[in-house]
């Protein structure tokens, strides 16, 4: 069944406005991705849950994002604390989940997002909306890899290619077709990919750089952001030993197909098709 609602996996470090270090500043916040995340939630006045349960710091991360989405212009804005599996089974949280435009994860680490709320009632209703309804899903670096059905909960970022560097569990599964990583470029995660997809060759590896995200709908998913998304499909591959070798052991993968894209190219997740933007496009949308 194709969902009516919309995916942003974002890979870390998105432009907040906020951030003095030149590396994390950019000057086009209206034009950034949380400006799309806004945008595809229905504008200003929608109402967007923000839940920090993935990181160690969850008051202040979720004070980062009220301030982040304030300077969009929004009005309608909460912050949803859980830090425990009863907090999502809260009559409370529950009924605001029912009314809120679009729901977005902040980063830190997946499994508490998934310890915390995958199976209970909360999570339910999120996959029942996203199903059925125009509800956006959005998260950043964890709040992005807990999408998947196979979530990457973990692993070593070396560049050596060992089966067992990657640790793998059961994620949130709005989108049992792809496995997604953050923090793509700066942190080196391409061996652990590699054997995400050894392990799981029928998905779609995605990459994603920091200030870098994706628009899931309707099978497709478009780039956004300044970064690139790099993706791994290993369907095809003519030499894969994963299943074969022990723990510890270096691996080796022949025919990997990969896809290095950028803002505005758009990938048919169905089709496993390719589509680049067209040379003249500008780089930031409006």
């Amino acid at each position: 069944m194709k969902a009516k609602g919309t995916l942003i996996p974002i890979g870390g470090n998105e432009d907040k406005g906020i951030e003095e270090h030149e590396v994390y500043h950019l000057e086009f916040i209206e034009e950034g991705i949380l400006s799309r995340v806004v945008k595809e939630s229905g504008g200003k006045d929608a109402l967007i849950i923000i839940i920090p349960t993935a990181s160690s710091i969850p008051v202040e991360v979720g004070d980062n994002y009220l301030q982040a989405f304030g300077k969009l212009g929004c009005t309608n804005l909460h912050v949803m604390d859980i830090r425990d599996r009863e907090q999502s089974e809260s009559t409370k949280n529950i009924e605001l989940m029912k009314k809120a435009a679009c729901v977005m994860f902040s980063g830190g680490n997946q499994s508490k997002i998934t310890e915390k709320i995958s199976g209970t009632t909360l999570h339910k209703i999120m996959m029942e909306r996203y199903e059925k309804e125009k509800f956006v899903i959005a998260g950043t670096s964890a709040g992005a890899m807990c999408m998947s059905e196979e979530m990457i909960a973990g692993g070593s970022s070396q560049e050596s290619f060992i089966k067992g560097a990657v640790k793998m569990k059961e994620g949130m599964a709005f989108i049992p077709e792809l496995i997604i990583d953050s923090h793509f470029i700066r942190r080196g995660r391409f061996g652990r990919m590699a054997e995400a997809v050894a392990k799981y060759p029928d998905l779609i590896g995605v990459g994603l750089a920091e200030d870098t995200g994706l628009v899931i709908k309707n099978n497709t998913f478009k780039v956004i952001g300044s970064g690139m998304v790099i993706l791994f499909n290993a369907r095809k591959a003519k030499h894969n030993n994963h299943h074969l070798l022990d723990e510890g052991t270096p691996m080796s993968l022949t025919n990997l197909k990969t896809h290095i894209l950028a803002n505005g190219d758009r990938f048919n997740i169905k089709k496993k098709r390719v589509k680049v933007s067209p040379m003249e496009l500008p780089v930031v949308e409006r």
